[in-house]
Parts: structure tokens; C-alpha cells; sequence
């Protein structure tokens, strides 16, 4: 079959390359059996829809007939959307930097027929430049070497096989404390840029799970140059070029030390683990300026990021997109920079305030244009800050008029977990309804519109569930499940996290070395099963299984949930800090197994008292809290350290226990409110 069969598929970023003169086929079972068929080898070639360099090597090689005529005449030529098939994506990303080249996207990778990699690299031009030689000399090398030197190829997919075969089966390391907590945090300050926040140099990633390590650590110790590090670096987030002053959200990373510059790219992951983190940190700070962009953010996912299950009953049920481009108009940020003519069309006698705030030069600060931020100065008073609010509006309908980046519309299982805990997390702690019930609803989405058969499935996209479901989907939803518990008191949102955490034992569950596979035990087109707990741009399963089943057995005292976690850590913990800095999931799960702060309100779902106990707990809690609402009739596990508490002179009452030791009961919000502050 020599055509292109791409139409086929759902992904954006497939479909983007349907019309290609490259025969490509989507990742699966029919193209590695035509590899095998021919005895050709395979030219792998993964992505994403956001990807700015995909777009680039697309423009410059897929597109050119000459080179589509190369990769048709010798390869079985299959192309990946990264974030649909992540476990893929793992593997390969995994190979080439066995051969000790630099990951990323687009990869590109060299397989035997059967689906072994024996050479790769990722972006490569037209012609040779950056130190790389040319596209087409490369397919006409690789060619030349699989149908001369076989047993070259052979050896050298025999080495990587082996390889990616033993680092699914780590050595179990020294466990987990908590002075190897305080060590790892106090060296993941060395990294630390003093000035500018972030880790030192550029680019510049947000990485919120190592600064919620850091928070965490921070509420641990109280040393103060812990805290500082994470509000130095959120303050600068939410004030650079990262951020979208305009229409909301983060961009990916920023290209600068100074966060001014970003990639533009904006990601659902980013922006939920941003929101988590912000959360978090406004809890002990009450920084105006975090809650305005959770509140921001929040509002341009509802706006934005809102992909209907029915694109005709724009009210109905819906889950959250992938991702926005970077480029539009084949322009890398074209859509959100702006000239300081343009503002002043726009803003008129407010233009001077709104350049001066926002650091608009006639010059531009980035390619003779102005990317937006707030490093210069702050409003001198709250009249200012209105006549920003309103300038804001006025620009952002001016942008509406430009041409806007493609938009990556799939659902995401993991992404869409990520977002549904922080949706959940920020509606408790900002007392805000709404953002609970869009948790709930995308949840919903999640559940009855992407399983199949009794399966999850990883991706969604007009209408379509498809892709096995990797561990990273379950165990976000189980996590995001264990958010809505707390948020709304349902307690099906236990029953379904326990449901998820039973598939994840029963069909990804390493019973020889421990630990969870990414793939389930019936993925079949895979050459390996991949296993990570390193943190990337998205927590690993097997870091955040472990405060799952933290919760689980904090919540229902199952001592099986927490022998899982045991194991989990034992298995993946190294013997040093320098292991565990690239861990910040898997030791904050182990803090919350260690040393809780379980919350319990005794009353009944009718008594606003203790409705009004939960309120105070949801806004306070800190970032191990773990809290549960109980009935007065009702037991708590046996082994809970308030099992037996109950109404204090026949008022709801709150116990806040640490460890196996409570507090005395505490009937009025307020005092609740101070208690949890205090720890």
C-alpha cells in the first residue's frame, strides 16, 4: 500500500501531515507488520501539534517530494503524536539517549523491522547546518547500513534492547526520611537562580512539582530561604513574559533567564500544576497577586481550553483541550506580541499608563515587538489597577481580531486528571463553587465518554476514545477522584479512586521487580514495557501512586494501600540526594504517607456548623492535609488517631490530628482556621 493513510486518524498532529507526499502510517499493529512484510526498516518520526521544530522539519523534509521520494522508496515511514502514545514516545526518547544523544522533539528514529531501534537523532535540516548533516543524506546513510551492514544494525538494536529491558527493573535504594528529605531540599536550593527564581540559567522551565517540593519542604522546616526560593520564582512567573497578561495562562518555558521571552506554546499540563502550586503557596502567603492568576488562569482553561462533547450543546458536558500552538501565521508568537503603535491606536489617553506598567518600548524587547510583562513598576494605586483591568479588556478584543495559533483539541486522560485536582484544589481553597462543579463535569467526561469496553482510554477527539490507557491516566484521575472527595464529601469519588488504583495492581503492576509499567499487560505493540518515576513535564505513576494509596489507606485504614507505597518507595528511592532531586513526586507522596495532618469534621451533611468547619479546612489545610467528613453515627477506621471522636455537646466538632496524636476539639471555624495555620 503506498499512500498516505494519516486521514484516518483523529490527532491534530497527524492529521496535520495527511497531505505529505511521505507514505506515512500511524503507529500500531498493520505498519509494523508491513515493516516486517517488506523487511524494510522503520523511520519513526514523533511529535506534537505544538511543536515548533516539527513544524519546521515538516515544512522543510516532509513536504519536499524529493525527500518524501527517500523515506517512500527504503522506509516504513510511521509517524506519532507523542501525546497520545506517551509510552512509545518513552521508549524511543529512552534509546536515543542510550546512543548519548540530546532527547526531544521531533524525534527521529531508525527501527529494524521489528520495531528495534538501532539509531536516531531528533530535528535534522535540509542541509547541513547547527553541526547536523543533511535529512536526506542521513535516509540515504541508514539505508545503505541496514542493507549492507545487518549485522551492525543487529548489534547495535540488540545493545538497546537489553538496555531498555534492565532500567525497567531499577535496584531498590535506601528508602525515604525525613532528615533525606530536608537534605534533597536544601541541594535542590543550589540550583536555584537567587534573583530571578527558577533553576539557574536558560531556558527557564516552571517546573511546579520541584517547587511544590520545595513549598513542602518550606512547611516542613520553616527555613526561610526555602519559601523564598518558590515565591521568588512564582513571583516572577506571574509577572514575566511567561504569563499571557492579556487572556491568561503560562506559556511552556521561557527562552531567557529573566522569564520575558517564552516559547509561546501553552500546555494543559503547565497550567494545571501551575494552579496547584499557586493554590498551595496562597494558602500561607494570601499573595493578591497569586490568587488573581489562579483566577485568571482557571478562567482562560473555562474560556479556552473547553472542548464540548457536543460541539452544538455548548452548555453540556465537556473536558479540557491539549494544548495551544506557538505559531500562528507560520510566526512564532505572532498572535500575542504587539507594537507600541498598536497600543496606542487601541488605548488612547491610557496608553502611556498601560506601556509604562507593562515595559512597551517604541524599540520592542524582543525582534522590534513587545512581549507584554510587569517586570517595571507597579500601579501606584488601586484607580491605576482599574484603568489597567479595563486596558486589558480593550487589547485583548483587538487580539481577538488576529489570526489565533491552532488549537490541539484532544482530551488527554492524564491532563485532564491533572486539571480536574487543581479545578478541585483552587475551588476549596477560594471557597468557589464553580470551579468544583467543572472539576466534577470534566471528571464525568472523563469517565463515561473515554471507556470502552470497561477500559479507560488515553485520548479522546471527536468523538472518538482511542489508545490503551498508560498508568499515568490512572493515576491522575485516581488522585484527581481523591480531590473531589474532599471537595464535595462524595464519597463515590473514593469508590472510583479504589477502582482505579485495583487496575492499575491487576493490569500494570510489576510483580517481579515492583513498581508500575506505563503500559498495561495487553499493550501488544510495544517491544518493551516501560517503568519511570523520574519527574518530567508531568508527574511519574509511580511517584503519584504513592500519595495515592497514602490517602487510600489514610481514608479507609486498608494497610494494603500502604504496603504498596512502602514498596514503591523502596523500590525507586535512591541512596543519595542528587537521586532524589529528579524524584519531587515520589518524596512529597512519601511525606503524605509518613507524617499526615488528617482533618476530620463530626457532623452531619445538613449542619451549616459543620459545613462551616469544612469550609475552614478546605481553605487552610496544609499541603499534606488529608481531610474526611464523618457522621456522628459513624465509625472511622479502626487505627485513625481521632477513632472514637465525636460531637462536643452536641455540636459538629473538628479534630486535627498529627501523626497518631489529635488536637482537642475545635467547634468554631475560625479557630479552626488559625489551628491549621499554625502548623
Amino acid at each position: 500500500m503506498s499512500e498516505n493513510l494519516l486521514d484516518r486518524e483523529t490527532s491534530p498532529y497527524l492529521l496535520q501531515h495527511k497531505d505529505n507526499p511521505v507514505h506515512w502510517r500511524a503507529w500500531g499493529a498493520d505498519a509494523l507488520a508491513e515493516a516486517r512484510a517488506k523487511d524494510r526498516p522503520i523511520l519513526l518520526s514523533v511529535g506534537y501539534a505544538a511543536c515548533h521544530w516539527c513544524h519546521v522539519m515538516a515544512h522543510e523534509s516532509f513536504e519536499d517530494a524529493a525527500v518524501a521520494d527517500l523515506m517512500n522508496a527504503h522506509f516504513v515511514n510511521i509517524k506519532v503524536d507523542r501525546e497520545e502514545r506517551p509510552d512509545v514516545d518513552l521508549i524511543y526518547q529512552t534509546a536515543l539517549a542510550l546512543l548519548g544523544e540530546q532527547g526531544g522533539w521531533p524525534l527521529t528514529m531508525f527501527l529494524t523491522p521489528a520495531g528495534e531501534p538501532f539509531w536516531g537523532g531528533t530535528y535534522f535540516p535540509p542541509t547541513p547546518r547547527y553541526g547536523r548533516p543533511a535529512f536526506a543524506d542521513v535516509l540515504r546513510r541508514v539505508a545503505e547500513i541496514h542493507a549492507g551492514e545487518r549485522d551492525k544494525v543487529s548489534q547495535n538494536a540488540d545493545v538497546l534492547r537489553d538496555a531498555l529491558a534492565r532500567m525497567a527493573r531499577p535496584a531498590e535504594g535506601g528508602g525515604l526520611d525525613r532528615a533525606t528529605l530536608d537534605a534533597t531540599a536544601r541541594l535542590a536550593l543550589e540550583a536555584v537562580d537567587p534573583l530571578h527564581g527558577g533553576t539557574r540559567g536558560a531556558p527557564k522551565f516552571p517546573q511546579p512539582a520541584f517547587f511544590r517540593m520545595l513549598w513542602r519542604a518550606y512547611a516542613r522546616t520553616r527555613d526561610p530561604r526555602l519559601g523564598d526560593a518558590v515565591t521568588t520564582t512564582l513571583d516572577a512567573i506571574c509577572r514575566g513574559g511567561i504569563y499571557d497578561h492579556l487572556g491568561g495562562g503560562f506559556a511552556r518555558y521561557s527562552t531567557d533567564a529573566h522569564w520575558l521571552v517564552p516559547h509561546f506554546e501553552k500546555m494543559l499540563y503547565d497550567n494545571a500544576q501551575l494552579v496547584e502550586l499557586l493554590t498551595e503557596a496562597w494558602r500561607t502567603t494570601r499573595s493578591p497577586l497569586y490568587a488573581a492568576r489562579v483566577r485568571e488562569t482557571i478562567g482562560w482553561l473555562l474560556r479556552d481550553m473547553r472542548v464540548p462533547a457536543d460541539p452544538a450543546a455548548a452548555d453540556g458536558p465537556f473536558a479540557f483541550a491539549s494544548a495551544f500552538d506557538a505559531d500562528s501565521e507560520g510566526v512564532e508568537g505572532k498572535y500575542y506580541v504587539w507594537g507600541a503603535d498598536e497600543i496606542d491606536a487601541a488605548l488612547g489617553a491610557d496608553s502611556p499608563l498601560f506601556k509604562d506598567v507593562y515595559g512597551v518600548g517604541a524599540e520592542g524587547n524582543w525582534e522590534g515587538v513587545n512581549i507584554l510583562h510587569r517586570d517595571a513598576r507597579e500601579p501606584a494605586d488601586a484607580g491605576e489597577e482599574e484603568r489597567l483591568a479595563d486596558c486589558r479588556v480593550r487589547l485583548l478584543a483587538v487580539r481577538a481580531g488576529r489570526v489565533p495559533p491552532a488549537r490541539d483539541d484532544k482530551v488527554l486522560a492524564d491532563w485532564n486528571g491533572l486539571a480536574v485536582a487543581a479545578l478541585a484544589h483552587a475551588g476549596a481553597a477560594f471557597g468557589e463553587p464553580a470551579w468544583i462543579a467543572a472539576a466534577a463535569t470534566v471528571f464525568s467526561f472523563v469517565c463515561r465518554r473515554m471507556t470502552v469496553n470497561g477500559r479507560l482510554r488515553h485520548a479522546w477527539r471527536d468523538g472518538r476514545a482511542r489508545h490503551p490507557a498508560v498508568a499515568d491516566d490512572l493515576a491522575n484521575l485516581a488522585r484527581a477522584a481523591l480531590a473531589l472527595a474532599e471537595a464535595t464529601g462524595e464519597a463515590a469519588y473514593l469508590d472510583q479512586a479504589e477502582a482505579w488504583t485495583a487496575i492499575l495492581d491487576d493490569r500494570y503492576w510489576d510483580a517481579e521487580a515492583g513498581g508500575y509499567f506505563l503500559s498495561a499487560d495487553d499493550t501488544a505493540d510495544l517491544i518493551t514495557r516501560p517503568k519511570t518515576v523520574a519527574d518530567n513535564a508531568v508527574p511519574p505513576a509511580n511517584g503519584t501512586m504513592v500519595e495515592v494509596l497514602a490517602r487510600l489507606h489514610h481514608l479507609t485504614g486498608n494497610a494494603a494501600y500502604r504496603d504498596r507505597a512502602e514498596t514503591l518507595v523502596r523500590v525507586f528511592s535512591g541512596k543519595t540526594p542528587e537521586h532524589h532531586l529528579h524524584l519531587p513526586t515520589l518524596c512529597m507522596g512519601f511525606e503524605m504517607l509518613e507524617r499526615p495532618v488528617q482533618i476530620v469534621v463530626v457532623g452531619r451533611p445538613d449542619d451549616p456548623d459543620a459545613a462551616a468547619l469544612l469550609a475552614a479546612a478546605r481553605e487552610a489545610a496544609p499541603p499534606t492535609g488529608v481531610l474526611a467528613r464523618v457522621d456522628p453515627e459513624a465509625r472511622l477506621p479502626a487505627g485513625h488517631p481521632a477513632a472514637g471522636k465525636g460531637l462536643v455537646a452536641g455540636r459538629a466538632a473538628a479534630y486535627v490530628c498529627v501523626g497518631a496524636a489529635c488536637g482537642p476539639p475545635v467547634t468554631d471555624a475560625r479557630a479552626l482556621r488559625d489551628q491549621l495555620a499554625s502548623l
